[in-house]
C-alpha cells in the first residue's frame, strides 16, 4: 500500500495534472493499506472481482469475493468523490445471472466504472476457456450495466482494466458531471 501511495505522490510532484489510476490487490486484509491508498488521493481506485463467487476457489483460490466487495465499498466510503472501478472475465463457466448479480453487488458497493472481457488462456497450465461470449452479449452487458446504473460500463471481447484508461476518465467525469450539474 505505501508503494501506491509513493508512487501516486511522486507522480503528483512531477506532474499534478496527470489523472492517475490504481488497480490494487486486496491487501490480504491488513488493516490501513486501503486507507493508505485512498490518502494518496487517486483519481480512479480499481480492484478487479475477476469472476462471479462461485467459481472463486479455483479462479482465484485464496480470494475472497465478500473481501474484495468490500474494499471497493470501503474505497467509497473513504473519499466519496474517488471514482471506483472493477472487472470481471467472462467465459470461465459463468452463468448470465451470476453475471448480472455481481453487477448488482458491484452497484451496492458504490463502483462507477465495469469492465467485462473475454477470458484468454495464457498459458496450457492456466484455467481453459470454457467459451466465447459473443459480441453480441457483450453488448448487452453493457446495456444491462448501464441502466443499472454504472457510469461507464466497457464490455467487449478484448476489454481489459486499463482499456482505453485515458478516454474512459474523461468519460466518467463527463457523466459525473451529467449527474451532478457540475
Amino acid at each position: 500500500a505505501a508503494q501506491f501511495a509513493k508512487c501516486l505522490n511522486m507522480v503528483r510532484q512531477v506532474s499534478p495534472e496527470t489523472s492517475v489510476e490504481v488497480l490494487t490487490p486486496d491487501f490480504r486484509g491488513k488493516p490501513g493499506g486501503l486507507e493508505t491508498v485512498i490518502e494518496a488521493k487517486p483519481d480512479v481506485f480499481n480492484h478487479n472481482l475477476e469472476t462471479v463467487p462461485r467459481l472463486y476457489p479455483s479462479i482465484r483460490p485464496g480470494a475472497r469475493y465478500d473481501h474484495s466487495l468490500d474494499l471497493l465499498k470501503r474505497a467509497k466510503q473513504l473519499d466519496p468523490t474517488v471514482f471506483t472501478k472493477s472487472g470481471i472475465m467472462v467465459g470461465l463457466g459463468e452463468e448470465k445471472d451470476e453475471i448480472l448479480q455481481v453487477m448488482d453487488d458491484m452497484r451496492a458497493a458504490g463502483v462507477d466504472f465495469l469492465t467485462i472481457g473475454q477470458y484468454l488462456q495464457p498459458t496450457p497450465k492456466h484455467v481453459a476457456v470454457a467459451r466465447f461470449v459473443t459480441p453480441e452479449e457483450f453488448d448487452d452487458f453493457k446495456r444491462v450495466g448501464k441502466a443499472k446504473g454504472f457510469l461507464l460500463v466497457a464490455s467487449s471481447p478484448l476489454t481489459r482494466s486499463s482499456y482505453h484508461a485515458d478516454d474512459d476518465f474523461r468519460h466518467l467525469q463527463q457523466a459525473r458531471a451529467d449527474i451532478t450539474g457540475r
